[in-house]
């Protein structure tokens, strides 16, 4: 049987807010904070809250700037002229001798 020294050293996959305030090198008050303002990701089980590794890792990974996931370069954006709305179609209508009158 393991230690109990042994346990708290080894990084689980969920993980109370002692352990994971370890493993991310912040105060466990922060952590409580940061995790109730859903700044970072975190459960309740209960009345307690839980943290995944996987999920802080990418969680840190994307406020580092590195994806996990590697991501389809962006292509080349080409200038589109804006579009404008429809316009109506006007008739041109005679009215008498040769008046124009105009209709939208």
């Amino acid at each position: 049987m393991k230690s109990s020294t042994m346990r708290t050293s080894e990084t689980r996959e969920v993980m109370d807010i002692r352990q994971a305030s370890d493993y991310l090198g912040i105060s466990p008050d922060t952590l409580y904070k940061y995790a109730s303002e859903s700044f970072i990701p975190a459960f309740k089980l209960g009345n307690r809250w839980r943290f995944k590794k996987s999920r802080l890792d990418e969680w840190m990974d994307q406020q580092s700037g590195i994806s996990s996931v590697p991501e389809p370069e962006p292509e080349a954006k080409t200038a589109r002229a804006r579009q404008k709305k429809p316009v109506r179609g006007t008739r041109v209508a005679t009215r008498g001798k040769g008046s124009v009158l105009k209709v939208s």
